[in-house]
């Protein structure tokens, strides 16, 4: 049996929704972390696909804290799904004070990113040059957490309406935003 040892934790993206939800991609694919304490990370594409497929349980959390539940994929309240650019996840945030709390620090721009909590399943070293380089191949998804504190630097937040912005136009400004960020316009 596996303990809390082993769990690893992640940040990326999101952006609040009118209405009380939360929407961002968790994870990436390709996108590299910052320093990780003597190695940098990337996320394969497919790297969540077993756990999905599985139906895993997943809680989506304020900074991993369980006594902070905003919603759970069981419940129907998390919705995830892996697509060409990363994990895209869509949160309908619980109405308790920790929710509130949330989706108004998010509407500000005080919370600045998404993260996840896995565990390894298939993961892939290089320590050819430093940092060591870990690709993950393979993760068991356990959450999605809503955080101020970003393990990686393509994250972007931002307030938006459904109604007034497709899928496409949303991961279009997305991509745009990450290559702005890898040509320096930071």
């Amino acid at each position: 049996m596996r303990g809390h040892a082993d769990i690893e934790r992640r940040a990326l993206e999101l952006r609040a929704v009118e209405g009380g939800r939360i929407e961002g991609y968790a994870a990436v694919f390709n996108s590299p972390s910052h320093d990780l304490g003597g190695f940098v990370e990337t996320i394969a594409p497919g790297a969540f696909a077993a756990s999905l497929k599985r139906a895993d349980d997943v809680l989506a959390l304020y900074h991993h804290d369980t006594r902070a539940v905003l919603g759970r994929s069981t419940a129907g309240t998390l919705r995830l799904k892996e697509d060409p650019n990363g994990l895209f996840f869509a949160l309908d945030v619980a109405n308790t004070s920790a929710g509130r709390d949330v989706l108004e620090s998010v509407g500000r721009g005080d919370i600045t990113g998404a993260s996840f909590g896995f565990r390894a399943i298939r993961d892939r070293w290089s320590h050819k040059g430093k940092p060591a380089k870990r690709e993950l191949l393979e993760v068991e998804l356990l959450d999605v957490t809503i955080t101020p504190s970003p393990a990686y630097p393509a994250t972007v937040v931002s307030r938006r309406s459904l109604d007034a912005i497709t899928e496409a136009e949303r991961r279009a400004r997305y991509l745009d935003h990450i290559g702005g960020y890898y040509r320096g316009n930071h």
